[in-house]
């Protein structure tokens, strides 16, 4: 019985010193920042939302809450809106990635508190007081990229020269639903000015297409570098994250992970 007794003692003393090492974990873990778990994917010019499954597919895979934006791309302030409107939804700090002239919309959406990380695809990333075109002004756009304005003010990519410029390393049936499925912008868009820019104080990573036929990756390349992104190259047309998403997904996981440790 006194054997018993004592067992029964000892048995009591380690379970309290369990649950006591148990709370101390669960207090330590509580005070921790939340792992960032919630993604938004915003699209560029000539196009919406819907290139992104491949990303999408391979992020919820792995856990991450994605949610895309649909640009109505009438003017970069409208751009900005419907991008925070995607940001209010989300239920915690979150990585804002951006497309082509979707990354001029990030880089003045990502001033949202919500935002902990940007990342640009083949993006541009205008400074405050500068525009998507003050950028293309800087370099040019390849030779291969032609844009026909309407008389209303809005453009599309030549038709002609779409696949070439725009979409080179998809097959041509996709190319083609691209070119013929393309949402015009307001040629007025690329001169709005970025009045803050994000990447200035938010982290910042950044994709060359390396075989980029609408953005100069001369652009790409001096675009990270003044921004100072952690910078990956995929080879890759502008629509990379449509031909290489499992690198472009890697690219947003990793920016996830990094901006998660480093708020710990």
């Amino acid at each position: 019985m006194i054997r018993h007794a004592r067992n029964l003692l000892v048995a009591a003393a380690l379970t309290g010193l369990a649950g006591a090492a148990h709370a101390q974990t669960d207090a330590s873990q509580g005070s921790r920042a939340p792992a960032v778990r919630n993604v938004v994917l915003v699209h560029g010019a000539f196009a919406d939302g819907s290139g992104w499954r491949g990303v999408y597919d391979r992020l919820t895979a792995k856990g991450y809450r994605v949610t895309i934006v649909q640009n109505p791309l009438t003017s970069l302030a409208d751009d900005v809106a419907a991008t925070r409107r995607a940001l209010a939804r989300q239920d915690g700090p979150t990585i804002l990635v951006g497309h082509s002239y979707g990354g001029t919309v990030i880089t003045e959406a990502g001033n949202d508190p919500k935002v902990a990380g940007l990342v640009y695809v083949a993006a541009f990333a205008p400074d405050a007081g500068e525009s998507t075109g003050d950028q293309l002004a800087d370099i040019p756009p390849p030779s291969t990229f032609v844009i026909d304005t309407q008389s209303d003010g809005f453009g599309f990519i030549n038709a002609a020269k779409f696949k070439e410029g725009f979409a080179a390393d998809i097959n041509d049936a996709d190319a083609a639903f691209m070119r013929d499925a393309q949402v015009p912008i307001a040629m007025s868009a690329f001169g709005d000015k970025v009045s803050k820019a994000a990447w200035r104080v938010k982290p910042s990573w950044f994709v060359v297409a390396t075989d980029d036929g609408a953005i100069d990756p001369k652009l790409l390349r001096k675009t990270a570098a003044r921004i100072g992104a952690q910078t990956t190259e995929i080879k890759g047309s502008h629509v990379v994250f449509l031909s290489q998403p499992e690198a472009v997904a890697n690219v947003i996981d990793n920016a996830a992970e990094t901006t998660a440790n480093k708020s710990r």
